[in-house]
């Protein structure tokens, strides 16, 4: 982790992008202010001749690309997520501008690994895709026609990236250690385990309550000792369901 430029340090995660003109101008969008770490979701086509293409000089962050089979997995090691979204969703985490988004994107890759998600060219990210992330973020348009070509989403949000650098990084808070995504999806999911055990929850009759515990723990903002608690005291529940 590079702790003298928070850039090097935040991922752009593309998900399951149909179009490989799309990869190359989003890695040449990223180069110009400064971004590398291009990470892909199952992309339709790549490598391919047109992403070289439409790089146009930044062949070597296509080349040092990494490949992942789901969203979970490129987000392996985040303290921080940001999804990006024009549509409306019923249920919503905290939903910012691009320019607030990338002001805390900055502080935290400043400390910690962090990431930027983008959906697929024609159908963006799934609510379900979405709620991985800890913030949602979207970039103010006109509401008669918001929908922004993947590589122009890339480069607004980059550019936002770079202004943000200016700002004089937070000090880290020597005791607060964030948890990352393994350690919350590892509490959500033993969450759900506990929870359908007790008969708290149906799995035959869900309604929302898996996405609402999802953005419960995304807004909290736990830190590693407090994933440890909660994790205690579900085993503890456990015990007494066996």
């Amino acid at each position: 982790m590079n702790k003298r430029d928070p850039l090097k340090n935040i991922r752009v995660v593309l998900a399951h992008p149909s179009h490989p003109g799309n990869i190359g101008a989003a890695a040449r969008a990223m180069k110009t202010m400064g971004l590398d770490a291009l990470h892909l979701v199952r992309p339709r086509r790549f490598p391919d001749p047109e992403a070289d293409a439409r790089a146009a000089g930044a062949e070597d962050l296509l080349r040092n690309a990494r490949m992942h089979p789901d969203i979970p997995d490129a987000l392996r090691g985040c303290a921080f997520s940001v999804a990006t979204s024009s549509r409306h969703r019923e249920l919503r985490h905290d939903l910012m501008d691009a320019r607030a988004a990338a002001r805390e994107l900055v502080a935290q890759a400043a400390h910690h690994p962090a990431a930027i998600v983008f959906g697929n060219e024609t159908t963006g990210l799934t609510s379900e895709e979405a709620g991985l992330c800890r913030v949602w973020a979207r970039i103010p348009s006109d509401p008669r026609y918001p929908s922004l070509n993947l590589a122009a989403a890339v480069q607004i949000f980059a550019y936002e990236l770079r202004l943000a650098t200016a700002q004089p990084a937070p000090p880290a808070e020597p005791e607060f250690v964030p948890a990352n995504f393994e350690q919350l999806d590892l509490l959500y999911r033993h969450f759900e385990k506990t929870m359908t055990h007790s008969g708290f929850f149906d799995p035959a009759n869900p309604k929302r309550l898996l996405p609402r515990l999802r953005r419960l723990l995304a807004r909290a903002r736990l830190e590693t000792g407090e994933v440890d608690i909660l994790r205690g005291f579900l085993n503890a529940v456990d015990k007494m369901h066996r």
